[in-house]
């Protein structure tokens, strides 16, 4: 076997003949010169670090480092679901009017219209939840309604959530009034997510129900054609 060696301080140089063979960790490598090894099995040159000394080799790790993962948010979804004692007619239009909506749900502190956008909206929330002071705010799109069957939206920015109020008739003078809210639990709420669903379907529902009193006086200001 003939192996080739090149380096900066000689010219090439051949070996008709290997020395030695040893064996390292049963393979066989021939010793060419000092401090060079010679192997058969991958027709190389492998550099060790002294005639006598031990050769040691270093294999790269095929290991991947791990990026570290991205916390995963939790999405909630809540309901509540109340009989009022009015028609579908009147329950959509009093929640249409978005700006009402702090006068009878407990928790949201101010809701705005734009000027520019009416089906855009920015609210405000400030609520006391398990003894912490929670305030967050979003800008939110109502979507497509269908007259006095169903308003929905979703955020566009801030807190993250989507949901819908669907009206459904229960008699001439009456309706079942359903609310659907889906968000994104808050970073600061985290520890107490498994607690956060049933409080929120209790605010839904404390809301409904000022809700369906704020519907029935309206209703009784306002002549219905």
């Amino acid at each position: 076997m003939t192996a080739i060696l090149s380096g900066p301080a000689a010219p090439l140089t051949c070996f008709a003949k290997a020395k030695k063979a040893v064996s390292f960790q049963d393979k066989q490598y021939h010793f060419l010169g000092r401090g060079v090894l010679f192997d058969p099995s991958l027709s190389s040159v492998i550099p060790r670090s002294s005639a006598y000394g031990r050769m040691t080799m270093k294999r790269k790790s095929n290991l991947i480092p791990r990026r570290p993962l991205s916390p995963v948010m939790e999405w909630q979804d809540c309901s509540s679901v109340i009989e009022a004692e009015v028609p579908c007619s009147v329950a959509y239009e009093c929640y249409s009017n978005k700006e009402l909506i702090p006068q009878w749900m407990p928790f949201i502190s101010s809701v705005k219209v734009l000027k520019d956008k009416p089906d855009v909206s920015r609210w405000s929330l400030k609520y006391e939840v398990f003894g912490r002071d929670v305030e967050l705010s979003w800008l939110a799109r109502n979507m497509q309604p269908i007259p006095n069957q169903k308003i929905h939206w979703r955020s566009l920015e801030g807190l993250s959530n989507r949901g819908a109020v669907r009206f459904y008739p229960s008699g001439p003078s009456s309706c079942r009034i359903e609310l659907t809210v889906s968000y994104e639990v808050p970073e600061i709420l985290s520890p107490i997510a498994s607690a956060l669903k049933p409080f929120v379907e209790a605010l839904l529902l404390r809301g409904l129900n000022k809700f369906a009193e704020f519907a029935r006086e309206y209703q009784k200001k306002v002549p219905q054609s």
